[in-house]
């Protein structure tokens, strides 16, 4: 079962964000500092996506999700990261249930609700699509989807530079691309795009 919250950045309530902090941080100078941070968002719900602190605070907000899953209803096989997690179960009846409760979980006490069109059941042998990749049991592919987005915003990215200029921005955002995602099986897939970025460079 793969699971997605909706609008989460927008979401995260600040009174309870600090205070899931305030439970873990005693020194009060960096709690005013963490709160100045938190409140400088304009609004009581939400923080900005792209700011680093909003990376660490949404991961630090889904803590308690994870020890309702891993603590409170004994979940194993269980992985998340940021607002996007997988349960892995043998009983598809059960992950019906277990969502039932992580939903009610989330409407209580993180005022946050489950995607309604993202929640996924399938067999593992199909693949779990999770963070770019499809992971199968013996090996990992790159999703093909990601990789047609990685090149059409390059394209954008790089249409009206100069020749050289488009060059160094291809390079550096080719490489840095590749560093994460040469980890799927998809040799032939990065060889391709690597040929058709550079050819129409």
């Amino acid at each position: 079962m793969k699971c997605d919250i909706s609008k989460y950045f927008d979401n995260i309530d600040h009174q309870i964000l600090k205070k899931i902090i305030h439970k873990k941080i005693c020194s009060p100078g960096l709690l005013w500092l963490i709160d100045l941070i938190i409140d400088s968002y304009s609004t009581i719900r939400g923080i900005p996506i792209g700011n680093l602190t909003s990376q660490l605070f949404a991961n630090i907000y889904l803590n308690e999700l994870d020890h309702f899953i891993k603590d409170k209803l004994g979940i194993r096989y269980y992985i998340r990261y940021m607002d996007d997690f997988v349960i892995l179960d043998t009983d598809k009846v059960k992950l019906f249930e277990i969502r039932k409760l992580i939903k009610n979980f989330l409407n209580l006490n993180l005022k946050l609700e489950l995607h309604p069109k993202k929640s996924e059941y399938c067999p593992v042998d199909k693949g779990v699509d999770f963070l770019g990749f499809v992971v199968f049991e013996k090996y990992i592919l790159l999703r093909k989807s990601t990789a047609k987005r990685f090149i059409k915003k390059l394209r954008n990215k790089i249409k009206n530079l100069k020749s050289e200029d488009r060059r160094n921005i291809l390079k550096k955002s080719f490489l840095s691309w590749y560093s994460y995602y040469h980890h799927g099986k998809s040799y032939k897939l990065i060889r391709k795009i690597y040929e058709k970025l550079w050819k129409n460079s």
